[in-house]
């Protein structure tokens, strides 16, 4: 049975652990032949400057060989409904794709958004899916609507500052302004994996239209049952940034106003006070903050909220590559280890 990782979820908390400890390992000396000989094939839908860059240089240092596709643009564009009469633009099917892409690599990785048109739809996931369905080698989730990848530099990032031991520490994941709305994927992951770590999780957001999908809440309330924190919602800015260890910032589209962002908009013109700023980090237990990246400077948070010390989102982006580089060897092991 073929391994992927696309989400956390899918690995056992020993193997979470495992491969973070292999990331630190890693971080420390960080070339190698592991991957000598192997290759990587990288399907980006959209845009992507640390994920293209990081994971390109992870396999690089560890001696194996990135190829970087765009389906669309310098690539064929690719059909994923099965069954489909294909007389549109798409000139071949993911089930072709996987499979050669599967001849030619020992991993594939892909990243594909979210149309924004029907959550749906969207919630379904159907390019990594098909990809994972009809690859015969591994596959990574590069970003759709989880970012698992981000999540594994995130909690290695925690650990670096806080200790292995998270249990107990106050994390704050708050919805911040953007003149647009964007993915939940980060905002997803951030939930999963700091519920999954055992830390007293507040998600902060302007009113219910803006919570995360039923599904993320549900996993949210599991794993902090399992892992013996906490998760609760609030809509008071000051009640979820008081006393906090942590702030994890994101914006995000409200789920109801997929497909009708006109709607959204007014909404969203009078949300800009939710920046995180200096203000409110004040509130915060001499808290971390921290940002996938890109982040949009005196929009969703303040320059000088960026650049204070406590501000780890740059050590997170390097945290990236080293996560990225463990997983890739992991999956790799399991791979071999199936074959033999």
């Amino acid at each position: 049975m073929i391994r992927h990782f696309l989400n956390t979820q899918d690995l056992s908390r020993a193997e979470l652990d495992a491969v973070l400890d292999e990331a630190a390992r890693l971080k420390q000396s960080p070339l190698g032949r592991d991957l000598e000989g192997r290759t990587i094939a990288l399907l980006f839908f959209n845009p992507s400057m640390r994920t293209r860059t990081s994971f390109e240089i992870g396999a690089w240092q560890l001696g194996a060989h990135a190829v970087v596709l765009a389906p669309g643009k310098d690539a064929w564009g690719i059909e994923f409904e099965p069954n489909a009469i294909m007389d549109g633009d798409a000139e071949e099917h993911v089930a072709e794709v996987a499979q050669v892409l599967s001849r030619y690599c020992d991993l594939i990785g892909v990243r594909a958004f979210p149309k924004f048109r029907d959550w749906a739809y969207d919630r379904e996931d159907k390019v990594l899916q098909a990809f994972a369905q009809h690859s015969r080698v591994p596959v990574i989730n590069l970003e759709t609507i989880t970012h698992p990848c981000q999540e594994l530099a995130h909690a290695l990032t925690l650990r670096e500052k806080f200790g292995r031991d998270l249990r107990g520490k106050k994390y704050l994941l708050t919805w911040t302004w953007h003149p647009k709305p964007l993915n939940t994927a980060v905002a997803n992951s951030a939930l999963t994996i700091a519920t999954r770590l055992g830390m007293d999780v507040t998600l902060l957001c302007p009113n219910p239209d803006y919570l995360l999908d039923p599904r993320y809440i549900d996993i949210g309330k599991h794993n902090a049952d399992e892992s013996g924190g906490s998760f609760r919602v609030t809509h008071d800015i000051e009640d979820g940034y008081r006393g906090a260890d942590v702030v994890y910032a994101k914006s995000w589209g409200a789920l109801p106003y997929f497909g009708a962002w006109e709607g959204e908009a007014p909404m969203r013109a009078m949300l800009k006070h939710f920046i995180v700023d200096e203000e409110k980090m004040a509130l915060t237990n001499n808290g971390l903050f921290s940002h996938c990246l890109p982040l949009r400077r005196n929009i969703k948070a303040t320059d000088g909220v960026m650049d204070a010390p406590y501000c780890v989102a740059v050590d997170e982006a390097e945290n990236r590559l080293h996560v990225q580089k463990a997983v890739m060897k992991q999956l790799i092991q399991w791979q071999s280890g199936a074959q033999a």
